[in-house]
């Protein structure tokens, strides 16, 4: 957590609080959502990993990005690119936006390519709302964010287990690889077969 520093609080939520932070390596402006981890027993919940697995499979102008997790033994980061403004604050500071077809065209066409890049990658949202719409004030540029309720389709789901998640540490190695140490073992699993081992075969 040494490369990043903490500016504000500009959110918070059942899942955790959100930041605005800087890259002090690139002196870059960040999102950094810290996760309220769950009792000891019961680790990393399930909508972070999710979150986690999902978008570091899915690259797309209008889906937020996941830049980097930052875990220790009882705190876990998500390092997001940073946008200030979402769609229902804009709504909100701009009481003529519902006069304005061409604007509300231009964020209803990029909400359309976000959700049918999901749907090509098998996955669906199911928390679209204005505050998960998060957008670029400086050229309009909106994109999706929080995944944490969202769920791959057409694929047989498997319950995720508090045996499953039970983890004192959690680690990306790089975009293939996820590392998992549990109390009894460790394995390092492939994305994918790590996306299967929860999620299923997707061609049964």
């Amino acid at each position: 957590m040494d490369q990043y520093e903490k500016v504000e609080k500009i959110g918070e939520g059942t899942y955790g609080v959100v930041y605005k932070a800087r890259n002090c390596v690139t002196n870059e402006t960040i999102a950094l959502k810290k996760i309220r981890l769950e009792q000891e027993d019961e680790g990393v919940p399930s909508t972070a990993i999710r979150e986690i697995s999902l978008l570091k499979e899915m690259q797309h102008g209008n889906i937020v990005r996941l830049q980097d997790v930052v875990h220790s033994e009882k705190k876990l980061y998500l390092v997001f690119e940073y946008l200030d403004l979402d769609l229902k604050k804009h709504m909100d500071s701009c009481p003529d936006f519902a006069n304005d077809p061409r604007l509300i065209k231009t964020f209803l066409y990029q909400i359309l390519r976000g959700i049918a890049y999901c749907h090509s990658h098998r996955v669906l949202h199911r928390d679209l709302k204005p505050q998960n719409l998060l957008i670029d004030r400086r050229t309009n540029a909106l994109k999706l964010a929080d995944f944490g309720l969202a769920r791959a389709f057409g694929i047989p789901v498997r319950t995720f287990t508090h045996e499953v998640l039970k983890m004192t540490a959690f680690k990306f190695l790089n975009n293939n690889v996820l590392l998992l140490y549990q109390r009894k073992h460790s394995g390092v699993l492939g994305m994918q077969n790590f996306y299967f081992y929860n999620f299923g075969w997707p061609y049964e």
